[in-house]
């Protein structure tokens, strides 16, 4: 080991592992509670959300995959699977030849809005209940400043 190497102090170095822990096992348990209480996987959740969010249920397939942080190809397929489950459609839009909405649908609408109080009773259990309210505020200044930092010229790719 190179001694003159910016290596991380011991506390850093044990938040950076907790942080990667948390990064697998957090996604992992929100994942196994929506497929058991409701049949859908993360990556649907997120996108029903997405489109929730929306007042018109649809979004653009490049921007829902901006917003998702997807590649193109990996939401195309992820759509197509959500679409054979009868949750999305996929409608042109009207006037642009290459471009494509995703739509909810009324069986995606019934499924997000019975998945979303035991989600929601899940992340705060696993979550906000462990949290004081001061550590909650200094948690959302944190990401907040890594996402800005990670947001500073970094152009996320869509394709």
């Amino acid at each position: 080991m190179d001694p003159e190497a910016p290596w991380l102090t011991d506390q850093q170095q044990h938040i950076w592992r907790s942080w990667l822990r948390m990064n697998a096992e957090l996604p992992a348990a929100l994942h196994r509670q929506l497929q058991a209480d409701s049949e859908l996987s993360l990556p649907d959740y997120d996108v029903l959300v997405q489109l929730t969010d929306t007042a018109e249920e649809r979004v653009r397939v490049l921007d829902l995959a901006r917003a998702l942080r997807w590649e193109r190809s990996r939401l195309s397929h992820h759509i197509k699977r959500m679409e054979g489950r009868g949750l999305v459609r996929r409608e042109d839009v009207p006037g642009d030849g290459r471009g494509a909405f995703v739509v909810l649908t009324p069986a995606g609408r019934s499924t997000i809005e019975r998945a979303a109080p035991a989600h929601v009773r899940h992340v705060r259990s696993l979550i906000f209940d462990a949290v004081e309210e001061d550590e909650l505020a200094a948690l959302g200044a944190v990401l907040d400043k890594v996402l800005a930092r990670l947001d500073e010229g970094t152009e996320r790719p869509a394709d």
